[in-house]
Order: C-alpha cells, then sequence, then structure tokens
C-alpha cells in the first residue's frame, strides 16, 4: 500500500464511522419527546422505550400492557379490560388524571381487550397527555392528547387525539390507577 492510501484509510475509517453513527443517531425508532413530565418516571420511561426497541428489533409484538406497567410501575398482569378490576385493594384508583398513573380504558365491542395508557403531562382539568402502546399497531406513541369530553366533567368518556388536530370517536374510562400501593 502506497504513503498515499496508508493515508486514506487512516483518516478515512474514522470520518466514515461518524458518519455512520451520525446517520444511525437520527434514524433511531425511539420517539421524540417534546416535553418534559415532572410527575413521571423518566428512568422508567427510557426502561420501557428500550424494551419496546428490543422486541421491535427481534420481530416481536409490542403490547400496551407490559409498556404501562413498566412505564408506571403499576405491577398487574392479564389483559387491559382487567386491570381496574384487579387494581381494586392493591392500588390507589380515582377519576383524576395525575402524572404517571395508568389510564384504564374499558372494553368495547372495537377494543374487547380495553386499553392502558400512562399520563405523561397534565395540559389542562379537562385534557391530559399519554404515553401509550399499541393503539397505532406496534408502535409506541409519547404525548397523546387526550380530552375529558364526559358531560360530567369526570373522565369517564374521552376522545384521543389519533392524528395532530383530529380527535377519534369517543372512549369509555373505567379511571385512573395510581402507582402508590393501598395502604
Amino acid at each position: 500500500m502506497s504513503v498515499t492510501g496508508a493515508r486514506k484509510a487512516r483518516f478515512g475509517l474514522p470520518i466514515l464511522c461518524a458518519i455512520l453513527l451520525a446517520t444511525a443517531a437520527c434514524s433511531t425508532k425511539a420517539p421524540d419527546i417534546a416535553y418534559s413530565s415532572s410527575g413521571i418516571d423518566l428512568e422508567r420511561r427510557a426502561m420501557a422505550l428500550r424494551e419496546v426497541r428490543e422486541l421491535q428489533d427481534a420481530g416481536r409484538r409490542v403490547w400496551c400492557v407490559p409498556f404501562a406497567r413498566n412505564a408506571s410501575g403499576v405491577e398487574i398482569r392479564g389483559n387491559a379490560n382487567t386491570w381496574w378490576g384487579k387494581a381494586h385493594g392493591l392500588y390507589e384508583r380515582g377519576a383524576q388524571p395525575v402524572e404517571g398513573a395508568v389510564m384504564a380504558f374499558a372494553a368495547t365491542g372495537g377494543m374487547p381487550m380495553g386499553h392502558v395508557a400512562v399520563v405523561s403531562d397534565i395540559l389542562s382539568p379537562r385534557e391530559v397527555r399519554i404515553d401509550h402502546a399499541n393503539w397505532k399497531r406496534n408502535k409506541v406513541t409519547l404525548g397523546m392528547t387526550v380530552q375529558d369530553v364526559s358531560a360530567a366533567n369526570d373522565w369517564s368518556e374521552v376522545r384521543v387525539e389519533s392524528n395532530p388536530g383530529s380527535f377519534g370517536k369517543v372512549y369509555p374510562i373505567n379511571g385512573f390507577i395510581y402507582p402508590s400501593r393501598v395502604q
């Protein structure tokens, strides 16, 4: 190898590596977090996102239940539609959203296994953001806005912003499961 070729190899490889690293950093599957939340455990959220990435990289399905359990610390097993009942006597439950709480969607005809999500930000008394998995098939969505549309202002019915500025149909909510255990 000539001196010029050796010089190109010595300097070219680090430059190529830097370009590849920059490209990989820009193309990660991790969702962009465009807001901060003081009431949620960011380490738990990061762990939940790492697990999702590992599942996706292995070609496995991402579900709402393991994501919500990992992101919130609410240790309940089983389909999402069973969480509200299983939380009784184990975790505090209520009708008001709190950052870090699990929003327990009731089962419906279109969503027979229910759904669970983690409240990540309180925007107003009738609007929150949630982090959740599998609302959009096999994906995690962070910071999705949810509006309370219940007549009694009790968070028993919500609309979810599935697309920016577009809130979908009304979904029934059982309530919120708080990460603190019953004493």
